[in-house]
Parts: C-alpha cells; structure tokens; sequence
C-alpha cells in the first residue's frame, strides 16, 4: 500500500499508509476499519458525552449523528471522548474551581488525540459552558477542516405556569432564605426546573458561546438555535459531518475562517443578544489560540456602536427554546448586516461568505417581541461594559443592562471567599447600599476564578438587585445579572488594588464614564500595598497549582499557552 499523495488525507496517509503501516491498521481493523476505510479521510468526533450534566447527556447519541454524515459523504469518521464538568452543579463549592480549568484540558485533549491519531478533520460537539471555548481553542491550535457543533439548548420546566430553568432555582434559594417562599415551593421548584437535555435555557454562557461561534463561521447557520432533543439538531450533526469533507475538498481551515473580521461579528452579535460576560474572557481566548490581536478595547470600540436587542433571560424575559421558535439568531444577524454592523465578507464553514449565508434568511415573524428593532433597543450600546480605574487599571467586565442603573456608590463588605460573601447575604448581613467585595477568586488566585452565581442569585432572591452591587477578581455566570463587576485585573492575587480593600471603602460602578473607583487617596493606596503580602498558593500539587503557575491575567483571557 502505498502512501497516498491525496490532499485530504494529509495526516491520516501518514499513519496508514505503506507497508511500514501495518501495525497500525492491524489495530484499526480491531475498531470496526474495512480495507476501504484506509483509502478514506479520517475525521475525528470529539465528543463531550457525560452523564455528569444534563447539557451532555444525550451527545453520545449527536456523535453518532455526525459520524454517519461523514461515512455517508465518503470519510471514515472515529469518535472519541472528552471531559466536561457541570457548572451548575458544582457552583458555589470548591469544585468550581476546576471549572474553567476544564476549559484548557479540553483543549488540550482534543490536540493530542487529534495530533496523535492523524485526523484529517474534525467535527467537535460541546454542550455546556466550558466545552465550547475548549473545543474552539483546539480547533485553532489544529487549524485541520473542523466544524463545532452546539449541543442545543434545553427546554424550560414549568411550575405555577411560570418557566423555569436553572437561575430559577438559585434565585428561589434567596427567596427561601428571605422567608418569600416555603420548603414546599422551593422543592416544587428544584423538581421542575430541569426537564431533560441540553444547556441552561437562558441567553447564558452556553447560549451565549453558542452564538458567538455561528457568528464567527465555524458552525453551519442555525446551529446555536435548535433544541437539544429535536430532528433539527440531529439533521445539524450529519450535515456538520457531511460539511468536513468539503472543507477538507476545499482546503479551507479554521485560521482561514477566524479572523480579526469574524471575531468582531460574533462580539456584535453577543452583545445584540445580551450575552453572558463570559463571551468576553473566552473570546479573547479563541483569539489568542487563533493569532489574532483582540483585546478588551475592542468589546468597548464594538459596544459604542452596537445596541443591546435581545429580552432573552436572565435580565430578559425570553428563554432560548422561544428564540429558537422564532427563527433563532439568523434573522438577527441578517438585520446587523443590512445595518452594516457585521462584515459579510467573511469566509464561513459552508465555505460560503456570512453574506451569502444570510441572503435567503426570512425576518422574524411581525408580532414577536423578543428581538427589538434596531431603532428601540433594550439598550442603544452594549452591556458589557469594560471598566478601568485604580481599582482595575488592566480592565473590569460589567454586565450592565441599564435595568438596574448605569451608576451605583456604596460602602465595601470585603470577603477573601465566595462562600464566605454567600453566607452573609442568605443570613441578612448585607443591606442596602453595600458593595460586596469577593477576592482572591481570580485565575491564579482562586485558582480557577470561579463564577459567582450563588451569591449573586442569593442577591436578586433577597430582592436586593437594585440596592447592592458586587464587584469580584472572579467572574460571573451567564445566569448572573444585577449590578455586577467581574474579572478585575490585576487581581488580588498578584497585589491588585483589590486586595487592599478594607470594610467600610467607598467604591463606585460607573458605566457612563467606563471607571471602577476604588475612593482613598493613592498614597493610603500606596502604603497598604507595602504592607500586603501575597497569601500562600491555595493548592501546591495537581491541576489547579499546575494551572496557576501557567495562567495568564483574565484580561488576557486567562489562558495556559500564552505565548507572553
């Protein structure tokens, strides 16, 4: 046999090809390989199957799917396995810290088998929050044809013909500890809120990456807006598989699709939806694995100029399932682009333009009111709001709808711990006017900058979104909203000016002038810096020291494989 000069299988000729190559189809005879097979290109399904989260729980099934579309198209398609863990579930306990750690072990799983295995192609399937940025970063590094698909949202649960989701619960946790609900009604509400598969319903992080991702041109059109248990969905893997084999006909790579352009559409159309603030730590991610110069400047040069349009949850009052109804984000991007707010001209994984995607995409139904027009937005700029000031001089990410204002000043409750903050807003300790300081959550002092939806749940539950804010080295969940400050860089850790806050500071968030304002004069800043020391790492062996040691600041995107 000899090795084959044909440009589609550019890797796996390397490994099956030749009579040297016999060991090596010896084995792959022992996984289902007929002699045919070794003439076909290999595309690997990266599958992040777990029965850990219902967001992963049905994708085994997905992989199957996009399997057959590349068998059916002439590939010969491998699936393998790779992790994922449940925010959900592990919010709010030491677990979480291993959150977006996943994201970079993801990544890098995916890179070694792909590598080692000499795929040609690769269809990559994620379903909750940390999969899908994982899964981008790997593509990039591979720059192999490669399509992401969505595992899809899951549908609300209901009780009291009111929808519920995950937030729902969180928030009924502060509810029950304000004495607003009872035992019965909070265990009605547990029982209800998760129906089955799929991603948190809201325009979460899942959602929201989801989204970002179609925008970019790496997954095909109508990919982020499907049910995770629907025809639809099915239908999107196979074609996904099909769609690999042309990419690779095609020669047309991932690097050649995420561009400095496309990475503008998809911070456009995150912030027309509302997104989550995690968009911004995990898209500076991509780009770094891409080699595109994107920065925290470029959310706020974008933002000038791009409304907010979305009544999606958590702010709004609209789940994903109902979006996906309408039309999902395609009808949205087809109207940013007439408006001249995307770049058409970008080069997608249909191996057409965003433009020419969008041609024959129908406008939303008229009487729909979840996506305003452009001219009455929810908010005439974006919501996420990139903060500077002596409290953040390497940037701060608000989430910022304008419902629960644009300025908020107030005194500081400082806490070295999310637990401990927590345990203070459920037993009544924090009152109006309070800002809750949580430190040395950051990447590396966390490690891990956890997500701080449970005190921020525990907020709105006690009915306080208004009256409190929250500022943090940490970072938020899509479910998060309220007036909230995350992902402060330098963070306490490395001796940011956070982590000589004291109780009774006073602090202002304000989104009309971009500052986060830490009020005591610079030498009293100064001179409690001296006198600081940096606490001992929290872990000394395993992933998270490993991790902390290799982390990049979150204003960087908290990457392990900068090339800084």
């Amino acid at each position: 046999m000899a090795q084959s000069d044909d440009k589609t299988r550019s890797f796996s000729s390397l490994v099956v090809d030749g009579m040297e190559r016999a060991p090596s189809r010896a084995m792959l005879h022992a996984v289902g390989f007929k002699n045919e097979d070794f003439k076909k290109p290999q595309v690997g399904i990266a599958s992040t199957w777990s029965m850990v989260t219902p967001c992963n729980m049905h994708i085994n099934r997905l992989a199957d799917d996009a399997a057959r579309g590349v068998d059916q198209a002439n590939g010969k398609a491998v699936i393998f396995n790779t992790i994922t863990i449940s925010d959900g579930i592990s919010m709010g306990t030491e677990g979480m810290k291993y959150s977006l750690v996943s994201r970079e072990v993801i990544a890098d799983s995916i890179e070694t088998v792909v590598g080692c295995q000499g795929f040609d192609g690769v269809v990559a399937i994620g379903g909750c929050d940390k999969n899908m940025p994982g899964c981008m970063i790997a593509l990039a590094r591979l720059n192999r044809p490669a399509i992401f698909v969505y595992g899809g949202t899951i549908l609300s649960g209901c009780h009291n013909n009111k929808k519920l989701d995950v937030v729902s619960v969180f928030e009924a946790v502060g509810a029950r500890a304000n004495d607003k609900i009872d035992d019965a009604e909070l265990a009605a509400i547990e029982a209800k809120a998760i129906p089955g598969a799929g991603s948190c319903g809201g325009m979460y992080t899942a959602n929201t990456m989801a989204s970002a991702i179609e925008a970019l041109g790496m997954s095909l059109p109508n990919s982020s807006a499907q049910a995770a248990i629907s025809d639809d969905k099915r239908l999107d893997c196979e074609r996904a598989g099909a769609a690999v084999l042309e990419l690779l006909k095609n020669d047309i790579k991932p690097l050649d699709i995420m561009t400095k352009p496309a990475f503008e559409n998809a911070i456009t159309v995150v912030i027309a939806l509302g997104g989550s603030t995690n968009a911004v730590l995990h898209l500076l991610a991509m780009a770094n694995a891409s080699g595109v110069d994107l920065s925290l400047d470029d959310f706020t040069r974008i933002g000038a100029r791009v409304p907010m349009l979305a009544d999606l949850k958590p702010s709004g009052r609209y789940s994903m399932g109902e979006l996906v109804e309408i039309g999902g984000i395609q009808p949205l991007m087809k109207e940013l682009l007439n408006a001249g707010l995307l770049h058409g001209d970008c080069l997608t994984v249909t191996g057409k333009t965003l433009a020419e995607n969008l041609a024959e995409v129908k406008d939303y139904p008229a009487e729909q009111d979840m996506i305003r027009p452009l001219d009455n937005p929810i908010k005439k700029d974006s919501h996420l709001a990139i903060l500077y000031g002596n409290l953040a001089t390497e940037g701060a990410v608000a989430k910022i709808t304008g419902k629960e204002g644009l300025v908020f000043s107030g005194t500081a409750k400082v806490f070295d711990a999310e637990e401990l903050a927590l345990k203070a807003i459920l037993d009544g300790s924090i009152v109006k006017g309070d800002v809750i300081v949580i430190r040395y959550e950051g990447p590396k002092g966390g490690p891990g900058m956890r997500e701080m939806l449970s005190p921020t749940s525990a907020v709105m539950g006690k009915g306080l979104g208004k009256e409190v804010a929250l500022i943090t080295d940490g970072r938020f969940s899509g479910g998060t909203h309220g007036f909230v400050v995350g992902h402060i860089t330098p963070e306490a850790h490395v001796g940011g000016a956070l982590a000589i806050v004291q109780d009774g500071d006073q602090i202002t968030i304000d989104a009309e002038t971009k500052q986060l304002t830490l009020h005591v004069e610079q030498a009293e800043i100064d001179a409690r810096l001296q006198n600081w020391q940096q606490p001992a790492p929290r872990y000394t062996r395993g992933v998270l020291a490993k991790y902390a040691k290799l982390v990049s600041s979150a204003s960087k995107g908290a990457v392990t494989d900068n090339l800084d």
